[in-house]
């Protein structure tokens, strides 16, 4: 009988033992949309389903203490954090349980990384188990690595010469890599700047930027007449948005903007909104995935115009990768079904559904289809 292997145990360490100098205040306990900075390193893995969570503590280990209690969250404290971060990972691995297969190193000033990042990464070491595993977005690599149980040994025995990359890197050959779509494995927040930056963008963090978007359509091989269009549906888009929310509405444009570069990313397979909807939802983008699913078709209620009408409204604005009037979009699909009535009966309602989102549209912005198109760069 042959013997059933575990699944792999992960554990995670914060290490949240610096002093903070160049940022001026303690790092781990600035706030960051509606939280702190250490409750966002510590949801990251929450989110991935890691339950065995350590912070390494030392420079204001007091002031984190309360808080790491509350959350149930274990403390190891460094007395030697002073000496640089290689002490830190030492303390922490020497605190590690013995089952522990892998583990995750996360500086805590890294707050932007997403859960579905962590679970890639796991997959990628259950799939064979290297020495280490490293996450990149565009070829560059970031944080957090797993690194496996295996090195825990010669970690705890090394002097620290070189960091941790030095000895990380004796282990090269036996390293994978796993191409995430996160930036924010290579955000850190050494300086004020940084800090500032990072906070405009943690209330976003459920929606990809435009940099995250066509580092999926690259992975996926989306073709680039697809991106071209996709492109120019977000163009359209983003302009009608911006016109309604000068005029009373509050339409998310960084929705719209992702939603409309990935709108067809599954274009040429069955049901390809569908497809292209469960794909997003598995790389973490649910919100951004509902509005995939309605792209080809979708019910509109004839009020205020919101991110799926707007998405929908511009596909049907844009053939290939140019502006056109809805007329002109539809006009080959009714001659092409004027025998296939079931056909037909779809392509109508699309139509009609595309022209009463876009008198929504005028209704809500007091303007006729020709001044809005005027400054969308679209046809009427």
């Amino acid at each position: 009988m042959s013997e059933t292997r575990r699944p792999p145990v992960f554990a995670a360490l914060i290490l949240a033992a610096g002093y903070s100098s160049r940022m001026g205040h303690f790092k781990p306990l600035l706030p960051l949309d509606g939280k702190t900075v250490i409750e966002s390193s510590i949801g990251t893995f929450h989110g991935a389903g890691i339950s065995r969570i350590m912070v390494v503590t030392g420079h204001e280990a007091e002031q984190l203490q309360p808080l790491l209690k509350d959350m149930g969250i274990s403390a190891v404290h460094n007395p030697y954090s002073a000496s640089g971060m290689y002490s830190s990972v030492q303390a922490g691995i020497q605190a590690l349980p013995g089952d522990v297969d892998a583990c995750f190193l996360l500086p805590a000033d890294i707050p932007l990384v997403r859960p579905v990042t962590v679970k890639m990464i796991t997959e990628r070491y259950a799939s064979g188990q290297p020495s280490v595993v490293y996450p990149a977005f565009q070829g560059q690599r970031g944080h957090p690595p797993l690194i496996a149980n295996s090195l825990f040994a010669e970690i705890l025995a090394g002097n620290g010469e070189g960091g941790l990359c030095a000895l990380l890197q004796r282990h090269e050959t036996d390293a994978s890599k796993v191409e995430v779509f996160d930036e924010g494995i290579l955000l850190d927040m050494d300086t004020p700047q940084d800090y500032a930056r990072l906070t405009k963008l943690a209330p976003r963090h459920h929606v990809p930027t435009t940099a995250e978007c066509e580092a999926i359509l690259s992975a996926l091989a989306v073709p680039e007449p697809i991106c071209r269009h996709g492109r120019a549906v977000a163009e359209i888009a983003e302009a009608l948005t911006n016109r309604l929310n000068t005029h009373g509405l509050t339409i998310d444009p960084d929705l719209v903007r992702a939603a409309s570069l990935l709108h067809d990313i599954a274009k040429g397979q069955p049901a390809h909104a569908m497809v292209g909807a469960a794909i997003v939802t598995e790389l973490g983008f649910p919100e951004v995935a509902n509005i995939i699913r309605q792209h080809m078709d979708m019910n509109f209620d004839g009020g205020a115009p919101r991110e799926a009408s707007i998405v929908f409204l511009a596909d049907k604005l844009v053939k290939e990768d140019h502006c056109v009037s809805l007329e002109e979009r539809f006009r080959p699909a009714f001659e092409r079904f004027v025998n296939q009535p079931q056909a037909l009966r779809g392509a109508t309602r699309k139509y009609a559904t595309a022209r009463a989102i876009l008198a929504a549209v005028e209704r809500q912005t007091k303007a006729t289809a020709t001044e809005i198109f005027k400054h969308c760069g679209a046809p009427a």
